[in-house]
């Protein structure tokens, strides 16, 4: 699912990220669209599917070099580090998406 996501909404990122470097005008757009609390709903859902799908990717290349990881036992515990890391990390990106810090 977060590669899915990640995959429909690349157009619009890179999008905004090559309307963000066009001019200093068009960052300062950028800024006010970014502003918007539905926009930044949006990137945060974003943010998680990347960081979870990053996460996860971690997780399976891991497994793919340490065959003993490889168990029934092992999956469950490494889903849940992988849930938890990426819930975190999407944390900290919330409280700086949102003005924390």
């Amino acid at each position: 699912v977060s590669g899915a996501a990640l995959f429909l909404f690349l157009p619009f990122l890179l999008y905004l990220f090559s309307q963000s470097l066009t001019s200093e005008l068009s960052f300062e757009v950028f800024k006010g669209f970014l502003s918007n609390i539905i926009v930044k709903l949006i990137t945060l859902g974003l943010a998680w599917a990347f960081l979870f799908h990053f996460c996860a990717g971690i997780r399976h290349l891991v497994m793919d070099t340490n065959h003993d990881a490889v168990t029934k036992e092992s999956g469950k515990r490494t889903s849940v580090v992988v849930f938890v890391v990426s819930s975190v990390l999407t944390i900290a990106f919330a409280l700086k998406l949102f003005g924390a810090f």
